[in-house]
């Protein structure tokens, strides 16, 4: 059954061919077929139908035909009429396409990025039924099912971009999938039937007599093949000025000498640089890969980034541990407390505490409850005892990590209403409380003012609910040192330190790291400068500080000083007296000795 073989089938391709055939149509189908014009082609819905190039600056003809402002321009100035179906077509019918696009689109790329419905935000297909909504010489785009559901059923005919009212008779269809048109059929356009070319402009001849592919053709594809490109070019373009190697990491440096002045090439870098990870980057990535995987109105993302914390989140991790202490004042109608700050166990509390401060959350706030050998407690706007928030709208946990407790007067703890309900209220203690350790966060203690200004809100007497007869208000709450900017600060002298010893490492180091340990002095190029010279240039140098020439000086210059003294020193040897080392007496030895007289 098989053409050419004894197989009782036929494939689809056979079948298709143009030489097919069969009962129905016979033989030859194909051939036929192509003759009445069955080769259909379709235009991409982000095509010019002049140019057949993606389109950058988008209009329409009144019956949805698209083309690119600059082509149909150049084509109407000689001939007056539509290229696609020869009707009569002049500038003035032309409508403006306002097409949006996804979240890659700058000022500085406006084309950038995927075209999409300003509404839904899906990425517009060739599988998708696209309308423009025509209001006088533009156009804005939407998705066909955006403005069913949300135009005409509802009967609400204003545009959902720019609320501006219009009609049935307004919307143009510019692709219809299940319908498709004379202005998307390839094999129905006019000029093409004439045998004329595609219509480019200057931009679009260049680049193709530039390369073989049509960058822009591919798309978002095109984008990264034109990056490459270019990433190629200046590789070459580098290892052909000093041969660098681009495919290593490491920082060598290339060195050559030219010539007989033996000069030396500037240090090169290599052109990939190890990147380096952020210090307040999260063990989470951002999750763009993820979500633009599963959704349609995101822009593809293949990379892992890690996300980035902020200041806040940095400086509150649970592994970070920041030791510098913090100091505030308290002003009160009584005297000033000054209380110091114990971010390294309790970083959540003492910030809270810090940026309510700062923002006058505590100025004229009163105290509204005191016990008398006790504690003190405020932080309360309402003074109600029921009232007060934190710097972040909501309860906070509570932190028992640290080796601090309610053991002496002056300690400042947080008040709360049960586990994790820490808010703005606080308590400062009058004398040890042992029972309230691993129950209240404490966060600070008074350093300055226990005697004075602590006593006396002791003493003032109160009323059968605890409350003071007498207000003790709290004027203002005045930061002395933020240990949170503090660490921040050394943290970046610290890394401008190690910056600034990385940029001497790649001027080629310090003085002692551009001299060898015997003192000779390296050059830039390598090599050493004096090898094995003096500093007359004549005599071997050994070590950094010994200079043979000099010690041969020094030692021809004292040879007549030497010679006295050693014949000095010969005559008094000769005067000196000898003497005989004196006989050993025997050890007496008892018993029967050793038997050497047997």
């Amino acid at each position: 059954m098989g053409k050419g073989t004894d197989k009782l089938y036929i494939t689809h391709s056979e079948w298709s061919s143009s030489d097919a055939y069969g009962a129905s149509t016979g033989a030859n189908a194909g051939a036929r077929a192509q003759r009445r014009g069955a080769n259909f082609k379709k235009l991409p819905f982000n095509f010019c139908a002049a140019s057949l190039q993606p389109f950058k600056n988008p209009v329409c003809t009144p019956d949805g035909t698209i083309f690119d402002v600059e082509v149909i321009g150049s084509w109407l100035e000689k001939h007056k009429t539509n290229p696609v179906n020869g009707e009569p077509l002049s500038a003035k019918d032309l409508i403006k396409l306002n097409f949006a696009r996804n979240g890659d689109t700058t000022d500085s790329d406006e084309n950038k990025g995927d075209l999409i419905d300003p509404v839904t935000f899906k990425v517009f297909t060739d599988n998708t039924h696209i309308v423009a909504i025509r209001h006088g010489s533009y156009a804005n785009v939407f998705a066909w099912e955006t403005v069913e559901r949300m135009n005409i059923k509802a009967k609400m005919w204003r545009d959902l971009v720019d609320d501006e009212e219009f009609g049935r008779r307004d919307i143009i269809t510019l692709q219809d999938p299940q319908n498709v048109s004379a202005s998307r059929d390839l094999s129905q356009f006019k000029y093409l039937q004439d045998g004329q070319d595609a219509i480019l402009t200057k931009e679009q001849e260049e680049q193709r007599k530039g390369g073989s592919v049509n960058i822009e053709a591919l798309g978002r594809v095109g984008e990264k093949v034109l990056r490459a490109k270019e990433a190629v070019e200046r590789a070459r373009a580098a290892r052909q000025a000093g041969g660098a190697d681009v495919n290593r990491l490491t920082q060598a440096l290339t060195t050559t000498s030219t010539g007989t002045n033996n000069k030396p090439t500037v240090a090169r870098q290599s052109l990939i640089q190890e990147r380096k990870r952020p210090a307040n980057a999260a063990t989470y990535t951002t999750g763009l890969s993820a979500a633009s995987f599963t959704s349609t109105g995101l822009t593809p993302s293949t990379s892992g980034a890690l996300a980035l914390l902020s200041d806040e989140q940095y400086l509150l991790k649970p592994s970070h541990r920041i030791k510098t202490k913090g100091y505030v004042r308290m002003e009160t109608n009584l005297g000033p407390l000054t209380l110091e700050l114990l971010p390294e166990f309790a970083p959540k509390a003492v910030w809270n505490f810090l940026r309510l401060s700062e923002k006058g959350y505590y100025r004229d706030v009163a105290f509204h409850r005191s016990i008398r050998n006790f504690m003190i407690q405020g932080g309360d706007p309402s003074g109600t005892g029921r009232g007060g928030s934190s710097i972040w709208g909501k309860n906070f946990e509570d932190e028992f990590e640290g080796p601090m407790t309610h053991s002496t007067r002056g300690i400042v703890s947080m008040a709360n209403k049960g586990k994790n309900t820490n808010s703005s209220q606080f308590f400062i203690t009058y004398r040890p409380a042992s029972h309230l350790d691993r129950k209240h966060t404490i966060f600070a203690k008074v350093i300055e003012g226990q005697e004075t200004t602590l006593t006396a809100m002791e003493n003032v007497p109160t009323d059968g609910s605890d409350r003071p007869l007498n207000k003790i208000v709290i004027k203002d709450v005045v930061v002395l040192i933020d240990p949170f900017a503090e660490w921040m600060k050394q943290k970046k002298e610290k890394e401008g330190e190690e910056e600034r010893k990385r940029e001497v490492a790649r001027q080629g180091g310090t003085e002692d790291d551009r001299t060898t340990w015997t003192g000779k002095r390296i050059r830039a190029d390598g090599t050493v400068e004096g090898q094995g010279m003096g500093e007359g240039g004549g005599e071997p140098k050994v070590g950094k500080y010994l200079d043979v020439g000099a010690v041969k000086k020094a030692a021809a210059a004292s040879n007549t000083t030497t010679t006295t003294k050693a014949a000095a020193a010969a005559a008094e040897e000769e005067e000196v007296d000898t003497w005989e080392e004196p006989v050993r007496k025997k050890a007496k030895m008892g018993g029967f000795g050793n038997f050497d007289g047997w």
